[in-house]
């Protein structure tokens, strides 16, 4: 198999020669038809998570070995079948790949939580990934089938939209008119938008600092939409929403959105950090109890909720995102331009 890979954390993508993996009990081979280029994958090919005054937190501290093909929002057509994953899929057949696998026997793996298992073996982190021709999923339980979707967007429900579904359950329910602030509108944002409108949310602000992603989350429904700045941001969220919000979903989450999020809530409101932009956040305790205020991580999402997501989008309820498709020699150009910025919505690596 090919592989467009990290061999060396912040140096160009290489191409490489790996063995094709041969699958073993439950194991599924997929060629790789469809491969998401997603905001995580910087921090991976960097190397290092910014802790704020807690210094840095490297990958090769959480087990992360060199050379690496990443890519965890994965679309692929099955090759071969691992005898214990016989008569549940078969060859030919075309799936989305839950990447944010775990150990397989622990209690959180076993009731298909495997995102909050303490030992990770994501593909596109841990485990080869994506960006290749071919990956190996660890359990034909991942596989989703995804008839009458594009396979392009399909590729994006694996991470955005599995991640911005789990966060937006950990606010819901509110009322459809409630304000629920989204900061950020990228790949995220604009998953987030749709997910909401599909559950029958009505009030949707978003926030970003630039203006042509700000149009993006317009088009893609929004209904408020706010320019983040250095000062001033939490004050024109305030005025967006009618007051302070019931909710913030930080799919950003750096020091600087973190505090003008946890600024804008009302009293009993919430917000959720999902993005990995890094810094810290330093919190006033006595706003804390007297607010009756919740911050909340959210970490990717589950195959349970992968699967009620595309049972969502197969039932014509959830509008694409815009998408940018480039074949898969050109990931190490894609993820410099979703580096410097340049990317709307989401770009997806095709099989060469």
């Amino acid at each position: 198999m090919r592989a467009w890979a990290v061999t060396e954390h912040g140096k160009p993508l290489q191409e490489i020669e790996l063995p094709t993996p041969e699958p073993q009990g439950n194991e599924v081979l997929l060629e790789v038809t469809h491969a998401g280029v997603c905001h995580s994958d910087l921090h991976i090919w960097e190397g290092v998570y910014d802790m704020g005054s807690r210094g840095e937190l490297r990958m090769a501290d959480r087990g992360m070995k060199l050379p690496l093909a990443m890519g965890h929002e994965i679309v692929g057509r099955v090759l071969k079948c691992g005898p214990g994953a016989v008569g549940h899929v078969k060859p030919g057949d075309h799936r989305v790949v839950f990447p944010w696998v775990g150990c397989g026997t622990c209690a959180a793996c076993l009731d298909d939580e495997e995102n909050m298992c303490g030992n990770g073996r994501s593909l596109g982190v841990y485990q080869n990934g994506g960006y290749a021709t071919h990956v190996l999923a660890t359990h034909w339980k991942h596989l989703v089938a995804f008839d009458g979707i594009d396979p392009g967007l399909a590729a994006t429900y694996a991470c955005s939209g599995i991640t911005v579904y789990s966060a937006i359950n950990k606010v819901l329910p509110l009322p459809a008119e409630e304000p629920i602030v989204l900061v950020g509108a990228g790949g995220l944002g604009l998953n987030a938008i749709a997910i909401l409108k599909a559950l029958g949310h009505g009030r949707i602000c978003v926030v970003d600092v630039a203006e042509d992603k700000l149009a993006a989350a317009r088009a893609q429904g929004a209904t408020d939409t706010v320019l983040a700045s250095d000062e001033g941001t939490t004050k024109r969220i305030i005025e967006a929403c009618g007051g302070p919000v019931a909710a913030v979903i930080d799919l950003v989450n750096g020091t600087q959105t973190a505090r003008f999020a946890f600024d804008a809530l009302r009293k009993g409101g919430k917000l959720v950090q999902v993005g990995l932009f890094g810094g810290e956040m330093v919190i006033p305790l006595p706003l804390m109890p007297i607010r009756a205020l919740t911050v909340q991580g959210s970490y990717v999402g589950n195959v349970k909720e992968l699967r009620a997501l595309v049972a969502i989008a197969q039932k014509g309820g959830l509008p694409g995102i815009p998408l940018t498709f480039e074949p898969m020699d050109q990931a190490d150009a894609a993820l410099n331009r979703l580096r410097s910025g340049h990317v709307t919505g989401r770009v997806i690596l095709t099989a060469l």
